[in-house]
């Protein structure tokens, strides 16, 4: 052997080993690059997700929530707006209409027919309806009847006596039209009129 090639031979040898040690960091590279590229597709589906659901159940059950309530409202107002009621007055517990004004019989009516026309329909109010008359609490709401006037209108009847207030009772509770002329009285929750009391204004000027 040459002494060129003695020089030679350790130098080719190095230069292997070199290449070799490259290769191999090469493959390394590649196989560190692919989970990297997996991760981020994996964490990027699983937040898209997650709000996706939030946002559904919110919106679902705040929507419910508010129905119900808006529903509950309205059948509690319903529930005041009954035609015929108990009041307590002077007299005790007596019929009143939706506002709380005394409600009155007139003797003169007869067979669930009213008399009351004309002079006496405007100083006494007949208390007419639409449909049926509704019944308040205390009230009985099988004595509740309606009666047709002429005008076709429907006054509302009480153990089949038409029903009036009086014109000049101002107040809830007031009862001043009791006793007037001796012909029109207030009713108690079973329908009957209330006729001796010593705070009935009998005799008062009226119709």
């Amino acid at each position: 052997m040459s002494t060129t090639s003695r020089h030679l031979a350790p130098v080719l040898a190095v230069a292997a080993l070199l290449l070799a040690g490259c290769g191999g960091d090469d493959t390394d590279a590649v196989s560190d690059a692919e989970p990297e590229v997996t991760e981020p597709d994996e964490s990027g589906d699983d937040g898209a997700e997650e709000p996706a659901d939030e946002t559904d159940t919110d919106d679902g059950s705040d929507a419910t929530s508010d129905g119900a309530e808006t529903g509950d409202d309205a059948e509690a107002a319903g529930d005041d707006l009954a035609d015929v009621q108990v009041g307590s007055t002077a007299l005790g517990e007596v019929l009143v209409d939706a506002d709380g004004m005394t409600l009155y019989l007139f003797t003169n009516d007869s067979d669930g027919q009213s008399a009351c026309y004309d002079d006496c329909a405007a100083a006494w109010p007949p208390l007419t309806v639409d449909g049926e008359p509704v019944a308040g609490d205390g009230v009985d709401a099988g004595l509740l009847g309606t009666t047709e006037r002429d005008d076709g209108s429907l006054q509302v009847t009480y153990d089949n006596s038409p029903l009036y207030t009086w014109a000049s009772d101002s107040d809830p509770g007031d009862v001043t039209g009791q006793g007037v002329n001796d012909v029109w009285f207030v009713l108690n929750p079973d329908g009957e009129a209330i006729m001796d009391s010593d705070d009935a204004a009998a005799g008062a000027a009226g119709y």
